[in-house]
This record gives C-alpha cells, sequence and structure tokens, in this order.
C-alpha cells in the first residue's frame, strides 16, 4: 500500500488532495479516486464479518467506519436461462439495497472530515442509505426525491430521522436541484462522491472471496448511474494488480429498454450518453437518463469486452415475478438481469459452463407499491392462480 493518501482526479487531469472536502472538480466532472495496487488475501480480516474485511483496499485504510454490518451477503447457485449460474443477494444488506457498501465508506470519510449536515438526491435505494448511515454517524441528512419515488424508500428514510422533500418532475429533475442547493450544505451525492466507489467496489473482492478467490468469467449488473460497474471494474482491476486473477471479469448490463442511455449509447459507438427524453419504468431505480459517470461507464464495459441489453418492460416484470416465486423477493429493478442473462447467452457473451454472477440488488420490500401492481396484474391476468 502507498505510504501517503493517493488523490483524486477529475477528466481534466487535476489532481486534488483526498481529504479535502469536495463533490466533484474544479472543472464540474467527476472524481475518480487514483489507481490502486489492491490486496492479497493475507489482508483481508477474517475476524470482521463485514465488508470492512477488506479495509486494507481503501485508500484510507485506516478510517474509523460508520458500519452496520454492510456486505457478506449470500452467493446462491442457481439455474436460470439454462445456465448454472451464481446469484449474489444484496437484498440482506442493513438498507437491503447494495447501495450500503459505498454509503459506508462515503459517511465514514465524510465523519472523519467534520461534516455534521449533508444533502443527497435519490430514486430511493441511495437516499434510504444515506438517511440509515448519517443517523449511525449523528450527520443529518436532507435527502431529495422524486415525487413518484416508492413510499416504502421515503418511509424509511424518514424513520431514520432524514429530511425527504419531493421534487416533481423526473430523476434529472430532482439531480439538477440538489446541484442547486449544493451551496446551502455538503452535497454527499452517492453519483459524484468518489469514496462511494471505494465502498462499492469490495464487492469485487467479495465476489473473488466467495469463489474460492477467483474471478467469475462474467458479471451481469442491473444498471442505471452505474455505480455497480465501475465499483466491480476499479475492484477487480485492483485484484488484477495485485496478481490474485489473471483478468477482468466481462462486465454484462442491462438497463429497462424506456430507459437505456447506456445501451443506446454502447450500440451506437459512442463514449457519452445522448441526452433526450425516455418513458417512465417500474425499473425505477435504473432510470438514469444523463448517468454523471456515463464516460467512465461505458469505457469499463469496453475495457472488460462486455456487452449491454435494453430489457423490456414485460420481461422484467415477469422475471421479477418468477424470481419471487423461488424465494428471492427483488425489486423490479434487479429483476431485469434474468431476461439479460437470456439475452448474453443467446449473443454468445456467456455459455454452459462459465462461472456467471447476477448481482440483485435490492429488496422486493423496498418496492411494496411496484410489487403489488405486478401482484394484481399477473392475478387479472389469471396467471399464477391456486
Amino acid at each position: 500500500m502507498p505510504t501517503t493518501p493517493p488523490a483524486v482526479v477529475d477528466r481534466g487531469g487535476r489532481r486534488y488532495p483526498l481529504d479535502e472536502l469536495r463533490w466533484c472538480g474544479d472543472d464540474g466532472s467527476p472524481l475518480m479516486v487514483e489507481p490502486l495496487p489492491g490486496i492479497t488475501r493475507d489482508a483481508i480480516d477474517p475476524t470482521v464479518p463485514s465488508q470492512w474485511r477488506y479495509r486494507a483496499a481503501l485508500p484510507l485504510p485506516d478510517l474509523p467506519p460508520v458500519t452496520l454490518g454492510e456486505g457478506r451477503t449470500p452467493l446462491l447457485p442457481r439455474r436460470l436461462a439454462g445456465l448454472d449460474v451464481a446469484v449474489k443477494v444484496e437484498a440482506v444488506n442493513p438498507t437491503a439495497s447494495f447501495k450500503d457498501r459505498g454509503v459506508s465508506v462515503m459517511v465514514s470519510a465524510l465523519r472523519a472530515q467534520g461534516v455534521t449536515a449533508l444533502l443527497e438526491d435519490s430514486s430511493g435505494n441511495g437516499g434510504s442509505s444515506v438517511a440509515a448511515y448519517s443517523a449511525a454517524a449523528g450527520i443529518d441528512a436532507l435527502i431529495l426525491a422524486p415525487a413518484s419515488t416508492s413510499s416504502a424508500k421515503v418511509l424509511q428514510s424518514r424513520l431514520h430521522g432524514a429530511t425527504v422533500e419531493l421534487v416533481p418532475g423526473t430523476r434529472q429533475d430532482t439531480a439538477n436541484e440538489a446541484v442547486r442547493r449544493s451551496r446551502e450544505r455538503f452535497y454527499a451525492s452517492h453519483n459524484w462522491h468518489p469514496m462511494f466507489l471505494q465502498g462499492t467496489k469490495l464487492i469485487a473482492y467479495e465476489i473473488w472471496e466467495d469463489l474460492g478467490f477467483t474471478a467469475p468469467d462474467a458479471v451481469v449488473l442491473p444498471t442505471g448511474a452505474g455505480s455497480l460497474v465501475l465499483g466491480c471494474a476499479i475492484g477487480f482491476g485492483e485484484l488484477q494488480r495485485a496478481g490474485e486473477i489473471t483478468r477482468v471479469p466481462r462486465i454484462l448490463v442491462s438497463q429497462p429498454a424506456r430507459c437505456s442511455p447506456l445501451v443506446e449509447a454502447l450500440a451506437a459507438g459512442r463514449d457519452t450518453v445522448e441526452p433526450r427524453t425516455w418513458e417512465p419504468t417500474i425499473a425505477e431505480g435504473t432510470a438514469i437518463a444523463r448517468p454523471v459517470r456515463d464516460r467512465e461507464v461505458l469505457a469499463a464495459i469496453r475495457g472488460s469486452g462486455g456487452s449491454a441489453t435494453a430489457v423490456r418492460e414485460e420481461d422484467l416484470r415477469a422475471a421479477t415475478l418468477a424470481l419471487a416465486a423461488t424465494g428471492l423477493y427483488v425489486e423490479p429493478t434487479c429483476g431485469q438481469v434474468v431476461p439479460a442473462l437470456e439475452h448474453f447467452a443467446r449473443e454468445g457473451h456467456v455459455a454452459a459452463g462459465d462461472s456467471v454472477v447476477l448481482v440483485l440488488t435490492g429488496s422486493g420490500l423496498k418496492a411494496s407499491d411496484a410489487m403489488a401492481r405486478l401482484l394484481a396484474d399477473q392475478q387479472g391476468a389469471g396467471w399464477g392462480r391456486r
């Protein structure tokens, strides 16, 4: 590990101290922590039953953690789309989504920097996670959320003590409002803050350990802003630099067809997404029309030899219900990975005998309104009646 903390870097190559309180570069671009060397299995702390067992991989390994026991989620074998795969069930994290990984590390850094009040914008899971970890850290949280956000996610944030304001319009309208109000309190955006990705990357270390210290051939990820894509790219990249694995897994991305800017950009050979209006989707957590880190996400998918596909609304709905029927109660945002797996198998991106991990990012309990609509639609169509 380096003897001094690395810097964060903006898109223009300007470097800033890691301990400087900022959420973007002077040019307004997002920040990334400089590449780290990664750790070997000997650096894992086996006495810690959370993702903080990999704290030696963080740029600030001595950071006092704000933790609720995130990570160490189940990796379960399943037969899906005619393939033997594994599913990483992130729904069992403390606030029932993978966002806890990044938020734990981000809030730990902010508390160490003396932040006492913060602002976050979210379509749901990020906001409820920031609310929970802010409560644990003694930080006052203001959460801006689209008016369409699931009521369960809003309720959770409020019960954690956060102030939640619902913003009319699209998810992008909420993000724009948060940036405007960032002059009033620190903007601790999970989409912008570089330390969030440092927490998210630990899922790669965990999958590696789950698989007996080997990397899968491919990971299938539901994707909106792309933090899970970048987390996997960063984490597996570090493991490759550390000599623990020989290659980064293929990163295979699913997005709802009604909001699939990354899929569209990849198909067109572009390095950025094209701003345009998309349709509403039940997969609200991936309905991000203009991902902040679009350039980095697209580069990560391409660099891994990966691909992306857009999933039709009826297919992601059916897949979410099918997963529930097997005991996996997940929200529609991540149910889309099953039809995506079918597509990737048809296209030859995965094959029988490959080691493939699908990440199920959040619990169906976080989207109770949407799940109730799915059940009503199913019963109205006569499906699944006993």
